[in-house]
């Protein structure tokens, strides 16, 4: 059965974009130098971080080196975002690289973990304005009807990314050193600054007038976010979940959460707008975008571990062991923006992408010590498959179904609930990886004066101190591994399984050109449900 309302049919005869092919390009030249510079950081990153924990000391803090970036960029994705519709998307997205950029560098220059950590924050910071500055420059200047051969355009930065960058993060950890990681970024971020600069001139300005920033919604946003990732950090591990520590915190997320949406009903400029989620498919696809996050960085993060403890690989070798996930992740998202651009077509494509990633994780979660590489990198095939599905589509979704006006808020917005699931993926999937490979590393050692001696090393493992231990402690660490992974990545395929659900429910309503765009300013588009 389906419903179809006039704006949506319009929408499919909506004259084209008001910019040419010429002057797409060029704009676009800008924003593909940034996202490489945003995909670039974590990939290179990952390989990299057994040696790091090892070398400033402190395994029990390997997911905040994550997950303090990702949650800084969570918190500052819808600000960055409302921040755009409100003063331009030039100058905040300017803005947002050159604060990675200090961040990168302070990174690089850390002494200590907290360092390290609260560097990685502050680039996050930065970084939450790339990628929604990139999705919220594209939706301005192409019709979600036309986005999806320009999407093609701009995954061609993934090879280089997701390929490259892992490689090189490897590279550089067995040649040279882990801080150039994080300084590598410098160099791209100037030739980004300067490209962007001149192209992103070509946008439209906002008119000069008063602005109305809504701080508050901001602070009670920043405070609930926070605190609901220290609840999932510290919970079980460090504070009993019955304790006074964690009961506050919970407190506080709940007071934060109810004072935050008060607020944001009465704001005259809401950082997020609850009105986009009046949407059945925005609501959809954020939720849909959550899952993605909570088991894309859980995977990105994790499976390096088990490469280079488990398997044996350097870190060279495992960035570059993570090309298949990341080929198949790249391959399935262009061709899926290939079928959308053609057809208008796009609702199977989150029920793919879901299933297949259900279905990755759960291979992953049955991973052992002789799980061989062939077999891992099949595993990541299918996972990457399912996360091409989706990374480009639930966003497509999320900015079909937002007025012009919000566009910059609702893209942050998607952005926000997609780093919010990566914030809690990796909180979450860190806490079960760390304490079921230390539980497991102590009971496999069989006494108490052997964990004494060895038990001790655990915090400050690297790859190259466990290859100098002897065979039986080797071999006991190698289980530990192998169970932490198949325990977080149990709880990702769980989380998955829920995606699947949700895709489910998405329906199909016709990709608008700005014809239609500028109408749903006024009145949301009706959707239109095809079965």
């Amino acid at each position: 059965m389906t419903q179809t309302a006039p704006a949506s049919a319009g929408a499919e005869a909506a004259p084209p974009s008001p910019f040419t092919h010429r002057e797409i390009m060029v704009t676009m030249s800008g924003l593909v130098i940034a996202m490489l510079l945003a995909m670039l950081d974590n990939m290179i990153v990952a390989p990299a971080l057994p040696t790091i924990v090892g070398d400033l000391g402190g395994l029990n803090h390997l997911a905040w080196v994550t997950t303090g970036y990702i949650l800084a960029s969570t918190v500052a994705t819808p600000l960055w975002g409302k921040l755009g519709d409100l003063f331009g998307r030039r100058v905040t997205f300017l803005s947002s690289i050159t604060t990675f950029l200090v961040g990168s560098a302070l990174c690089g220059a850390s002494q200590n973990m907290d360092q390290l950590i609260g560097f990685r924050a502050l680039q996050g910071l930065g970084a939450g304005g790339l990628m929604v500055g990139v999705m919220s420059v594209l939706a301005d200047i192409v019709p979600p009807r036309d986005r999806g051969k320009y999407q093609g355009v701009m995954m061609a930065v993934m090879p280089v990314a997701m390929i490259g960058g892992p490689l090189a993060g490897g590279f550089i950890t067995d040649h040279l050193n882990w801080r150039w990681a994080f300084y590598v970024n410098l160099p791209l971020g100037v030739v980004a600054l300067t490209v962007c600069w001149f192209v992103l001139a070509k946008l439209p300005r906002k008119d000069a007038g008063p602005v109305r920033i809504d701080w508050l919604g901001a602070a009670l946003l920043s405070i609930w976010i926070v605190a609901l990732v220290l609840i999932t950090s510290w919970g079980g591990s460090e504070y009993d979940w019955d304790s006074g520590m964690i009961l506050g915190l919970a407190v506080l997320t709940v007071v934060a959460f109810v004072g935050w949406v008060f607020f944001a009903r009465r704001a005259a400029e809401p950082i997020i707008p609850l009105s986009v989620f009046s949407s059945r498919n925005f609501s959809l696809a954020g939720a849909l975008s959550f899952v993605v996050g909570f088991a894309m960085f859980g995977g990105v993060t994790f499976l390096p571990q088990f490469q280079q403890y488990v398997q044996g690989s350097s870190a060279t070798n495992s960035g570059l062991l993570l090309m298949p996930m990341m080929i198949a992740a790249m391959v399935f998202s262009l061709a899926g923006g290939t079928i959308v651009s053609k057809t208008g077509r796009y609702r199977a494509l989150p029920i793919l992408g879901s299933v297949l990633m259900a279905a990755g994780l759960a291979l992953f979660a049955t991973m052992d010590i002789d799980t061989s590489r062939t077999m891992t990198s099949l595993y990541m095939v299918v996972l990457g498959a399912g996360m091409g599905c989706l990374m480009q589509t639930t966003m497509l979704i999320a900015q079909n179904s937002a007025p012009v006006r919000d566009m910059g808020a609702a893209t942050g917005a998607a952005t926000f609930l997609r780093n919010m699931g990566g914030s809690l993926g990796v909180s979450i999937l860190g806490a079960l990886y760390t304490n079921h490979l230390t539980d497991s590393f102590k009971h496999s050692l069989g006494s108490a004066a052997s964990a004494a001696k060895s038990g001790g090393t655990v915090a400050q493992m690297t790859p190259a101190v466990l290859r100098s231990l002897p065979e039986a402690v080797q071999h006991a660490f190698k289980v530990a591994v192998s169970d932490g992974i198949d325990a977080a990545f149990t709880l990702g395929a769980a989380a998955a399984v829920v995606g699947v659900v949700i895709s489910l429910f998405i329906t199909h309503v016709p990709l608008r050109g700005f014809a239609a765009a500028t109408a749903a300013a006024e009145k949301p588009a009706v959707e239109a449900e095809a079965v």
